[in-house]
């Protein structure tokens, strides 16, 4: 009878013993090999994440850039400005880096006494790309332009003119301009960042009639 209790009591001892170390051991690597795992997908995904986002704002950016260039290229007006120097300037000035015009549509809800027109120039300054804005046309040598940043990450931008005989010109007023009056039928603008490479967008002019082509009689 105390043989078969000191039996049975051993075998209730085998049945509720604990893991032995190296089976703790073996789940500790396990464990830590799955959090490993764990850890390197969930930075790989907020990864990703991240960049998408960085990525999606930066086109936010740029879309937003290419419409306010166009809404100012295709409101461009003839309109001869005078720089704070007193130079004559064309109503289009462009070349080397720079783009500047008269532009028409300045809505004035308040009803200021000021005109509706409005002089607008582009360019890199330190690796930003600004519009700057004049609230007067002829500006004084103490007028000075309010700068919006437009786009980061820029080194430059290439400005091209498409002339009324169909022919490019890489700066603007041409030289056969004399009045330094007439407008381009259109402005190609490339902006060269330093992550996405050159980002080219052309605008037309619609201030610029464009005639039909005539017909060939037979």
């Amino acid at each position: 009878m105390l043989a078969a209790k000191m039996k049975n009591a051993t075998a209730y001892n085998k049945s509720i013993s604990g893991f032995t170390l190296i089976e703790i051991l073996v789940a500790l690597v396990i464990f830590v090999i799955l959090a490993v795992m764990s850890y390197g997908g969930l930075r790989t995904v907020l990864a990703a994440q991240e960049s998408l986002d960085r990525n999606s704002d930066r086109l936010a950016n740029v879309q937003f850039l290419f419409l306010m260039m166009g809404r100012d290229i295709e409101q461009a007006v003839p309109r001869r400005v005078r720089d704070n120097y007193g130079e004559l300037q064309s109503p289009v000035l462009g070349g080397g880096g720079v783009l500047e015009l008269s532009r028409g549509g300045w809505r004035n809800p308040a009803g200021l006494p000021r005109s509706d027109l409005l002089r607008i120039a582009y360019n890199v300054e330190e690796g930003s790309l600004l519009r700057q804005t004049w609230s007067v046309l002829d500006r004084a040598q103490d007028s000075e332009p309010v700068k919006r940043l437009m786009l980061d990450n820029v080194s430059e931008i290439e400005v091209r003119f498409l002339a009324v005989d169909n022919k490019w010109q890489n700066s603007w007023p041409p030289a056969s301009d004399t009045k330094i009056v007439q407008l381009p039928r259109a402005i190609e603008v490339a902006v060269i960042t330093e992550d996405w490479g050159k980002l080219a967008r052309v605008f037309r002019n619609t201030a610029v009639k464009i005639s039909p082509p005539k017909q060939v009689q037979p």
